[in-house]
């Protein structure tokens, strides 16, 4: 007879621990042992127990095991967690096993040895069937589902608590959740606000919706709101950086002329065109889309144009804006020179257009939408020995039951978003299927983004410095990963699982269009670090910057509306302080629209931050220490951004990679 001591890890989460009995098998090369039991009456959540498997002969190198959990007579049933197995062989070789998810039935289940192994990698019959099986079950439990016309697919669910177990959140993160969403609830309700449809009579009387949940930001945004400074520097480092871009030919669309604006130091617009010194904001995105209807009463929604301009001073500063596509006598170019209120309710009807196509385009699709096709294609396409599910996975984390509940609280028939934003309800497909159509490639690659809007050299842009520097930190930890599996081009070819990951997400995702640009197949390393460089960054970096910020610049209703009641103005004059109330959200619209961003903005105490790993999925030495490296290289821009940041007065934190997490799970 021989020995293999077993180790089993049970995950430190809560209702880790099982009282139901435990069963291992192991398969190797040359057999396989006994299912036995491991002996124990609990095993507790958090616990380490090693357990002896004895066989009538050495398994050879082993391959698999299978863990089983059976409910025993009268006990419940119940969930287990284990993290991993290790086993050492009696030629004292040490097996690591990764399990790192919830048993929760009483079926059978395989887990491969630790070591990353590509499809062609595997010479064993045993690890060939069981990779065949794993994707197999995988196919069914991870099925695609059509969202809607011109809409990436989804996840084929049933609700939240259908999906798999090994997806769904954890219970601190269900229970956090839960209740942060019903304490504003209840807040708003014991005020009285929730079934208030009056109109605000002051604006200083919003302060009461949320008084102690303000943030220094947001509390800082409700003071300066109105000043022109404060409106473009949100195109820069406001949740929505994504949409400015340098402007040296005026469009035809948007006749601004040099005796329209003022140009400080005897210049001209002709000039600061030439010099590189003008920008454009063009929310095209949202033209001719129908207004959604808000407790009965039409609401307004434009497709502005603003133009801004680079001072000497380096500060950017709005000069027109023009609020509806086409140049028309009834659709007149706004300027700083106007009335004060001409100006201020120009720049809210830019404000509200901007909250549409950031929720809509820039976090909605752009990030979770996305985050959910790379999900669910790596989980049906990749079994957990592949090295690039072992890369992606922790990226995954919570996103899939994330989105099914924003389907259902958010943007379903009955949510928040289709019940007080101009742009929800059946606005917000078609803003969806527009937005999805103009999607490339290159623009969610940062360092592409930034070389097609021509935003290199514009000054205090930290999203892009802070971005930047984060894309280049990602791409150096996954070039070194992808190379330590992939020596040749040939060997990305010849894997057709990375082939099926790839094609499934430019079939369900980007649905087959070709002027996207994204991959339909790998032919080239470079290729597959690019693409997986960018999914990384999309679902961690690219998410924070346009989810964090949320309730700073949103949590002052005016300077974020999510839906206008007035039409815009057709012509100068006729605006003053009681159409700017009249044309503002109702109170009950502002307090559920407040209460929502102030949720989305909450970070949960199980936050897992970049380059953090409760589960180690690589067990070879050298990639275990590249994870380590590139979370070195992490803390250092880390200081360097704390550093920056003391000499800002509005520091820019949410590129900070501490604050950065590592999934849309939010």
């Amino acid at each position: 007879m021989v020995d293999y001591e077993v180790t089993v890890y049970t995950g430190d989460r809560v209702h880790a621990t099982t009282i139901n009995p435990v069963h291992i098998k192991l398969v190797g090369t040359e057999g396989e042992s006994a299912r036995t039991w491991l002996r124990s009456l609990v095993i507790f959540r958090g616990a380490v127990a090693t357990y002896t498997v004895s066989c009538p002969k050495s398994l050879g190198q082993l391959v698999l095991i299978e863990l089983d959990k059976r409910q025993f007579f009268i006990l419940p049933g119940d969930a287990w967690f284990p993290d991993k197995v290790e086993i050492i062989s009696p030629e004292k070789t040490i097996y690591t096993f990764p399990i790192h998810c919830w048993i929760c039935d009483s079926e059978t289940h395989r887990y491969r040895e630790g070591k990353a192994l590509r499809i062609f990698d595997e010479s064993n019959s045993l690890g060939q069937y069981a990779r065949q099986q794993e994707l197999s079950q995988r196919s069914v439990d991870y099925a695609w589902e059509f969202y809607g016309p011109g809409m990436p697919d989804t996840i084929k669910a049933d609700g939240a608590m259908t999906l798999p177990d090994e997806v769904q959140f954890s219970f601190t993160k269900t229970t956090e959740f839960a209740f942060t969403a019903a304490t504003g609830l209840v807040e708003l309700q014991l005020k009285g606000l929730v079934d208030n449809q009056e109109n605000w009579k002051d604006l200083d009387d919003i302060n009461d919706v949320f008084r102690n949940k303000g943030t220094p930001l947001s509390d800082y945004v409700q003071e300066h709101w109105t000043e022109d400074w404060l409106f473009a520097y949100q195109f820069l480092n406001g949740v929505n950086p994504t949409l400015i871009q340098r402007c040296k030919t005026l469009p035809g669309k948007f006749p601004v002329t040099d005796d329209m604006v003022f140009i400080p130091d005897g210049s001209n617009l002709s000039n600061e065109l030439k010099k590189g010194n003008i920008y454009l904001c063009d929310y095209k995105n949202l033209d001719g889309i129908p207004a959604n209807t808000v407790q009965e009463k039409q609401q307004y929604l434009t497709a502005p144009l603003v133009l801004l301009h680079k001072r000497p001073d380096d500060k950017l500063m709005p000069i027109a804006i023009q609020l509806k596509q086409t140049p028309s006598k009834d659709n007149p170019i706004f300027l700083p020179t106007d009335s004060e209120y001409d100006w201020l309710t120009a720049k809210i009807f830019v404000r509200s257009a901007d909250f549409s196509e950031h929720q809509l385009n820039a976090h909605l699709l752009r990030t979770h939408l996305l985050a959910e096709v790379f999900a669910v294609s790596l989980l049906r396409n990749l079994p957990m020995v592949h090295p690039i599910y072992k890369l992606l996975i922790p990226h995954t984390r919570y996103t899939l039951q994330i989105n099914e509940l924003a389907r259902v609280r958010l943007i379903g028939p009955a949510g928040v978003f289709t019940l007080i934003a101009a742009s929800g309800g059946e606005s917000l497909s078609k803003i969806l299927a527009r937005s999805l159509s103009s999607i490339t490639y290159r623009s969610l690659c940062i360092p592409d983004n930034i070389d097609d809007r021509d935003l290199q050299d514009l000054p205090n842009f930290y999203y892009r410095d802070d971005g930047l520097q984060l894309w280049n930190i990602i791409f150096e930890y996954v070039q070194r990963v992808i190379k330590y599996y992939y020596k040749s081009n040939d060997e990305v070819q010849r894997d057709s699982e990375l082939q099926t990951w790839i094609g499934d997400i430019f079939k369900h995702g980007f649905l087959s269009q070709l002027q996207t640009g994204i991959p339909q197949n790998f032919t080239t390393v470079s290729e597959l670090i690019k693409f997986a460089t960018m999914v990384m960054f999309t679902c961690s970096c690219q998410h924070a910057a346009v989810n964090s910020g949320q309730y700073d610049y949103g949590g002052w209703m005016p300077n974020f509306p999510t839906t206008l009641q007035r039409a815009p103005p057709t012509k100068k004059g006729t605006t003053s302080k009681s159409t700017i109330l009249e044309t503002l959200p109702p109170i009950n619209v502002t307090a559920q629209g407040m209460a929502t961003v102030w949720l989305l903005s909450r970070q949960s105490s199980d936050f897992v931050p970049l380059g953090h790993y409760l589960e180690y999925h690589y067990t070879e030495k050298t990639l275990r220490q590249l994870q380590k490296d590139f979370k070195s290289d992490l803390d250092k821009l880390s200081i360097t951004i704390n550093n920056r940041n003391k000499g800002l007065e509005i520091p820019y934190t949410y590129l900070d990679p501490k604050n950065v997490e590592n999934s849309v799970a939010i």
